[in-house]
């Protein structure tokens, strides 16, 4: 690849705690004694060559910021978590307990956690990869309290006036002469019940004392200056209080050699802090900022006023390519996704799975992973945005456990102490030599790894301008709108044909070229011409004439990329 090429960025995202663990069986509700726990010393120079390999340039280690958790480690000066707010054994990495730690779970030597994950970043570095991290600005842990926080940083609440329910210097909400009083068990085993006195609002905007187990009741609200209770009239200056702390702790983790913050749940937090903690972080870290959103009126504002470099693009392009994938809807809904995005493509975050949403192989979405090629093709080669997968998603995880806290749901737990077979298959005792993997599982990661490695080899495909067919091939004759997607990528004389099939059963296509595409492209044409199809390469004689189709045959479920060369 060219040097002054740019890169094509693809994240891989992965649970450290289930990464590198080494228990093949794990017990229902398992403590960490029983079911074992992955480490931050698992990421090895075997498993990031590994990781190369499958086509990764970032990885995203998701929970390796200290959260409150069932395991006691007071031996090591860590207080206690109450279990009644403390969602799972192993406890959600997005109940943040102290910012300013690295959970203990992970590392070999608790009292050395930090010169451990300090490691990582030098190591996930000296192979060529760069690192996110989570930053979760909304809500921590309902007992936040540091234990290492640097000399005059003060802890969350620690000046707060509890008898306001706001002020923009509070870092919480609060209801002032009611204690917490949640519709759950406040004792869960414990000899005493948690008490919170006054209460504070939940996490997912209850601003009341009542939380339910629907809630996100094992973290409290963080106050950015909006007084949701009064009109959500915004107090920002002066700054407020929280508005500090936040930006000390992201120059805390960017001072540590991080790449990249995944920002959770940013439409909580407005984006008049965004604007202004983005760019003082950018001013002397070269970091990204990926942010969580799922309302797509709110894209521009946060790219152009929040100032995100990437956003999920989850309930335009995942949520209907999951529906084309399972037959919910047409592949012609997916020109509607791109066309949403068009000025914004290069910003959005593509990707089929993370830890929030089902496995492909899950019953609940398409039974098989070998069903989420299309999907993939489209969300990895069609645009020349960023991509994502999930741990295990190329080794076709079927997320199908009932692991404790989460019941049998499709998707991975995060709150439990668990393994993954698959990856610990994958990963075989550090050998990473698909000793223990099946044929099938092999036959799914090289689709992988060949898909994410063709995203960057190809200039095409890693830069190149896009051309959409569908709206050519409209009641084709050889090629059913519903079922089948084409588009093109062009590039400096390399042009690429994609055409995927979300059809259970293989199909005979003919995608019409249209006039305008060489119009647009300015392309000579070909009565015949050879191709090479990128994933299998192998060649094909096609036509390559205006208003004439390209004949092949895509198999169910997955797609081609034919390549050929153009002089002009």
């Amino acid at each position: 690849m060219d040097k002054n090429s740019k890169k094509k960025m693809i994240i891989y995202q992965v649970l450290p705690r289930l990464f590198g663990n080494g228990h093949i069986y794990s017990f229902y509700d398992g403590s960490l004694a029983q079911n074992g726990c992955g480490k931050m010393n698992d990421f090895t120079s075997e498993a990031f060559d590994e990781i190369k390999r499958l086509g990764a340039t970032h990885i995203w280690y998701t929970g390796l910021i200290e959260h409150a958790t069932q395991t006691d480690y007071s031996r090591y000066g860590i207080a206690k978590d109450h279990p009644s707010i403390v969602k799972g054994k192993a406890g959600s990495p997005y109940a943040i307990k102290d910012y300013y730690d690295i959970d203990p779970d992970l590392a070999v030597d608790v009292s050395n956690r930090m010169g451990e994950f300090e490691d990582l970043v030098k190591r996930t570095h000296q192979a060529g990869l760069k690192m996110i991290i989570d930053f979760v600005p909304n809500h921590v842990a309902r007992q936040y309290h540091s234990d290492v926080a640097p000399d005059g940083v003060e802890d969350f609440g620690a000046h707060d006036d509890k008898q306001k329910a706001f002020s923009e210097q509070n870092n919480f909400y609060y209801i002032p002469g009611q204690p917490l009083r949640a519709q759950f068990d406040l004792k869960a085993g414990a000899k005493t019940p948690y008490i919170e006195n006054p209460a504070r609002a939940t996490a997912n905007d209850r601003f009341n004392a009542y939380p339910n187990e629907s809630d996100w009741y094992e973290a409290v609200k963080l106050n950015y200056g909006v007084d949701y209770q009064n009109g959500g009239s915004y107090n920002f200056y002066p700054f407020p209080d929280t508005w500090h702390k936040m930006a000390h702790i992201l120059e805390f983790w960017a001072s540590k050699g991080v790449d990249g913050f995944r920002c959770d749940m940013v439409e909580m937090v407005p984006v008049a802090f965004w604007a202004w903690v983005i760019p003082q972080i950018k001013e002397n870290y070269n970091v990204d900022f990926i942010g969580e959103v799922y309302n797509p009126n709110e894209y521009r504002n946060f790219i152009e006023v929040g100032k995100f470099d990437y956003l999920y693009d989850k309930v335009g392009l995942y949520d209907t390519l999951r529906n084309v994938t399972c037959g919910y809807a047409s592949a012609n809904d997916i020109t509607k996704c791109w066309q949403a995005t068009n000025d914004i493509q290069e910003k959005m975050l593509h990707f089929m799975e993370n830890h929030d949403e089902q496995r492909i192989a899950s019953a609940m979405f398409a039974g098989s992973g070998r069903h989420g090629k299309a999907a993939m093709i489209i969300s990895a080669a069609m645009l020349p945005a960023p991509v994502m997968w999930y741990m295990g998603q190329d080794l076709g995880e079927r997320g199908m456990h009932a692991e404790g806290f989460s019941g049998i749901d499709g998707r991975t737990t995060i709150f439990d102490y668990w393994s993954l077979e698959s990856i610990y298959r994958w990963r075989n005792d550090n050998k990473f030599d698909q000793g223990l993997l099946t044929q099938e599982q092999k036959d799914l990661q090289s689709f992988y790894a060949k898909l994410f490695n063709l995203c960057q080899s190809e200039k095409a495909i890693r830069e190149g301008q896009f051309f959409g067919l569908q709206y050519a091939n409209l009641k084709g004759w050889r090629y059913n709108e519903n079922k089948q997607y084409s588009f093109v990528r062009y590039c400096d004389g390399e042009l690429i044909i994609g055409i995927v099939n979300f059809d259970a059963h293989e199909a005979n296509v003919g995608v019409l070229l249209p006039n305008h595409l060489f119009e647009y492209f300015e392309l000579p044409s070909f009565k015949e011409v050879e191709v090479v199809e990128l994933f299998s390469g192998r060649t094909e004689q096609i036509v390559f004439l205006p208003n004439h189709t390209v004949d092949t045959t895509v198999g169910a479920f997955t797609g081609k990329l034919l390549k050929m060369k153009i002089e002009k």
